[in-house]
Order: C-alpha cells, then structure tokens, then sequence
C-alpha cells in the first residue's frame, strides 16, 4: 500500500487548515452559500435531502486496518455509527455536521486519508479491479498505475476546473471487474504480440442520461508515455468539449459529436506536444510506486481443515475466489444482508473487518464497485474462523454476483437529485428472492437501481436495470434488459412502460420465472439467455402476464 511522504501530508494538513477557515465564514456568515458551494464540492461536501453528507476517498480502493479503524471512530464520533461504500469505492457519511467536517477531515490526515476531488468538476477517484494483485488472469498489479495517476491528477492545474466531472478506470486483467468501459477513459494493461506491456486506450464511455461504452482511441500505448497521453486526451477534452449545456459536457458527448476518429486526430497531436514536453514516465518513478505495492509475504502451504457445515460450503463455493497463490483465496464480504441497505456498513462491523486483515490477511482491505468488502490475500486454512466471525457480524451472507447481490444508489431516501427511492426496491427483492438455494439456481446475475438518471447505481450496465423517476409526482420505475460490466461491455434495452412502486419486485418475478423457462440448461446464464433469445420473450412475459394478472 502507498504509504504518504512529506509533500504528501504537507499539502493534506495544509487542505484542512484551509477547508477548517472556511467553514469558519459560512459559520459566520462571511461566505454565503453560494460562495461556499464551489469550495465544499473541492472536498467532497455535499449538502442533501436532509443533511450534509461527506464523501471520503479510497484511492483505488485499498484499506488498511488503520484506516477502516478510522473511519469506524469517525462514524461514531460525527455521524451514525455506520458508512456507506458507493460504487466509486469511496465511503459517504450521511449525517455530519458542517462545524465537525474539518475535525473529521483531521481525523482521516492523520490515518492518510483525504476526501480531495472526492466531488466536483474534476478528476475523481481513480478506481481499478478489486481484486488487484490477488487476481489469477492479471499481468500486474494495475494499483500501480492507478496510483500514478493519482498522484498526476491531484490538484492538477489545468484541469481542476473541467467543464463536468471526469472519470478513469483501469484493468490488468483478461476479466473487467473495473467497468472500465463506462468511464471517461478507460485503461487496459496487457501485452502485445511483441511482449511489450501497454495499454488499449478507451474514451468516451459514461452512464447517466447519455449512457455510452468507451470507443478505442489507442490500441497499443507503451506504458511510459502513459501520463502524456492522459494529458493530450484532458487538454482535448477541455479546450473542445462543450460547456454551454453541463448535460453535454462530458468526453462522451465529444466523441459522440465529433467523432472517434477526430478525437483521435486531436489527441494523437496534443501528444506530441505533451510528450516533449513532459517527456516519458521515469522508469525509477514507476519503480518507487511498485515498491509501494509489493505482494505480501505469502506464508507457506499448510494443511486446509475441512469445511464442515452446508453454511460454510456455501459461503465457501459463492464468496471466495481463486487466489494467484493456489493455498490462498480472495474473499469477498457481502454488505447486502438480505433486506439491508446495499453498501451500508457499521462501525462495529468496520472494526470486525479490520481486525480479520490484520489477523489473517496480512492487513489489505478492499472496496469493492459493487459495494462490497473483500479481503484479497486469505490463506484457505483460515477459511472457517473467517466465516464463523462473519457470521457472528451478520457478515456471512452467501451471495457474491447472486441476485440479492444488488447494486442501489442512495436514492430519496438521501440524495436531493433522486426522483425515486432506490435502496426499498433492492430490499424488497433481496427479500422476494431470500432463499439461498433458489438464488443459487438462477445463478449469477446482476440487479442495478438508479434513483434517476445521473445512473449513480449503475442500471444501465446491469443485467437487470431499474431506473426510478417521478411521473407527475408519483414514482416510476423503467426496467432494462441486457447490460453489460465487463470486458464484453453494453448499455441495457428499456422494455417499455415503466411500473409503480408496488408492482417492481412481481415484474422482476416474472422475468426471473421467463428466464427460468427460457433457459436451456441450468448453467445458461440470465444474460446468456437473453443473448440468445433477444428482448421479445421477457417483454412478453412482463406485460402481457402483467396484464393477465390484472385481468
């Protein structure tokens, strides 16, 4: 893990003491809110539905027992006794007091934590696979270069101040866990037939009300020209993209505009010019970096104890996951409990997790995109005292890519954007769909809800999507078929006619019932199904099933 040098905590104490004097004169009534606004946004300040909430980075989403301590005292300290982990990684709190946000932004620099272009018109929170450096189909651990740019785009300044938020996600492995090809730009790391490592480029993806997949800018970038070329593609993105509407002023709408050839043109000089100027990546920079994430010292191969209980088989067979080490496992920790908040977390469950790193996972944490927690170096001996703590915590449910393992925006509930509540439509299916063995039957599959169409729960790439919207004050919900994550990434199909409130959970009981029908072995997947079948069989089953039960 990186771990902070001098100019690191100088320029995180020195962005306290500057937040801390001004929230001092919106106290006072020196800064009005609109004033304020601007400078709240810089340090991931929001003000919600019912509260300010504060949102925290975890740069790439990496923890350590310290830090998931930390933010567990936070919690009880300044907010509710719980966080939320979003699908950016980081963790929001819901309830804090703005005279408390510099105390609590002291707290987070003292554990080397921040909450900087956590919000705003910036470069966000660089997010990668959350199984870096554990995972079997990785070349490398793509943290390293996640961290690069981390340390590249913090407080960069020609581009602190884009036209709309700006987002990068990275992958080393032949498996996208990242959503790569939802982000503005979206890095592969692989290597070419030459055995060269580099990156395919991708630009142009995104969610929200113009949801679109990344197109290739560059197929091979050697990876020393990397933060050159990152530049060429912000200094395209800023001087062309549009800034007279904020809803067309993202990357996507560019390319989409102008087209991928000529963003490529633009890029390929600004590139140029950059490159001379900056010159490559220092090998002895990216050695520095690479220090920092080292694999731990695996222990040796050492006697398994059986799994004995279905629960533990269970956990075992849906939660933990090949290790690149064969006498170790990457475990995944599900915060969906069955009729939970998707994301949410305790600070008693917070302490519980950290203890398990340090005791059995030589102390890495990760958050994962999907709103859960993993522990990515686990050696399998230790595999039943992690479940039986698990369990103990409410931790233990074995879900991992289940149904029930639904992404959910915060919704009405929180967000002052959201036209529609999110996390009682996941409960209520998590809870239409409780048993275990039934959801092991209808195998993996991906439910995301977004509360409107900023997208922030992801519904547009969810096998299932569900998008909440109000329709003349009342809520609507559209639901989407066919979304994609992965390295074989789509944008879902709207069905038709959205559907009230109440009638949500029997509409996705239907299509759960047609697929079931529709499949042609049970080791066909929901998506699998649909590929092949196409959109018209669900429609059929949504609606004119729905029309026979109101008959």
């Amino acid at each position: 893990m990186y771990q902070y040098n001098d100019f690191d905590r100088a320029f995180v104490y020195e962005r306290v003491a500057e937040f801390r004097d001004q929230v001092e004169r919106r106290i006072a009534g020196a800064l009005t809110e609109a004033e304020f606004l601007p400078l709240r946004l810089r340090n991931g300040l929001y003000l919600q539905l019912h509260a300010y909430m504060y949102r925290i980075a975890i740069p790439y989403g990496t923890l350590n027992a310290r830090k998931l301590r930390q933010l567990a005292m936070i919690a009880d300290r300044w907010d509710r006794g719980y966080g939320h982990f979003t699908t950016r990684t980081n963790i929001q709190f819901n309830w804090p007091k703005l005279r408390d946000v510099p105390d609590m932004q002291q707290a987070l620099a003292d554990v080397e934590m921040h909450s900087i272009q956590t919000s705003g018109n910036c470069i966000r929170n660089v997010t990668a696979d959350h199984f870096a450096g554990a995972a079997v189909d990785e070349i490398e651990d793509p943290r390293i270069t996640a961290e690069l740019i981390r340390q590249w785009s913090t407080d960069h300044p020609e581009f602190h101040w884009l036209g709309r938020k700006f987002k990068i996600g990275i992958s080393a492995a032949k498996h996208d866990r990242a959503v790569i090809r939802s982000h503005d730009i979206g890095l592969r790391l692989y290597r070419n037939e030459a055995g060269e490592v580099g990156f395919e480029v991708m630009v142009g993806g995104g969610l929200g009300r113009t949801p679109m997949i990344a197109k290739t800018v560059r197929e091979f970038l050697p990876r020393e020209d990397l933060l050159p070329y990152l530049e060429a593609i912000l200094r395209t993105y800023n001087l062309l993209g549009r800034r007279d509407n904020k809803w067309k002023a993202r990357l996507k709408i560019l390319v989409h505009e102008a087209g991928i050839d000529t963003v490529r043109a633009h890029v390929e000089e600004a590139f140029k010019e950059r490159r001379a100027t900056m010159g490559p990546v220092r090998p002895e920079i990216l050695e520095t970096i690479a220090a920092a994430f080292a694999p731990p010292a695996f222990e040796p191969a050492r006697d398994v104890p059986p799994l004995v209980g279905a629960g533990l088989r269970s956990w075992v067979d849906t939660n933990v996951t090949d290790h690149k080490v064969p006498h170790y496992a990457i475990v995944s920790v599900s915060l969906k409990p069955i009729g939970g908040t998707p994301g949410d977390c305790t600070s008693d469950q917070m302490r519980l997790l950290a203890d398990l790193a340090e005791e059995y996972a030589h102390d890495e944490i990760r958050i994962s995109h999907e709103q859960n927690v993993i522990l990515p170096h686990v050696p399998r001996r230790h595999l039943p005292a992690i479940y039986a703590r698990l369990k103990e915590a409410g931790l233990a449910t074995a879900n991992i890519g289940l149904i029930s393992d639904i992404i959910a925006c915060p919704g009405m509930d929180y967000c002052s954007l959201a036209t529609a509540r999110s996390i009682p439509i996941a409960q209520q299916i998590a809870v239409a769909f409780a048993d275990l063995d039934q959801q092991r039957d209808i195998g993996p599959l991906k439910i995301k809800i977004s509360g409107c169409i900023n997208a922030c729960g992801h519904h547009h790439v969810g096998h299932i999507g569900i998008l909440g919207l109000d329709r003349a004050g009342v809520e609507n919900y559209q639901i989407t078929l066919g979304g994609d994550g992965s390295e074989n990434a789509a944008i879902s199909e709207k069905m038709g006619p959205g559907f009230a409130y109440d009638e949500v959970v029997p509409a996705v009981e239907r299509l759960i019932s047609a697929y079931l029908d529709l499949r042609t072995e049970p080791g066909e997947t929901f998506l699998e199904t649909y590929r092949r079948v196409g959109m018209e069989p669900f429609k059929t089953a949504l609606y004119e099933e729905a029309r026979s039960d109101a008959a």
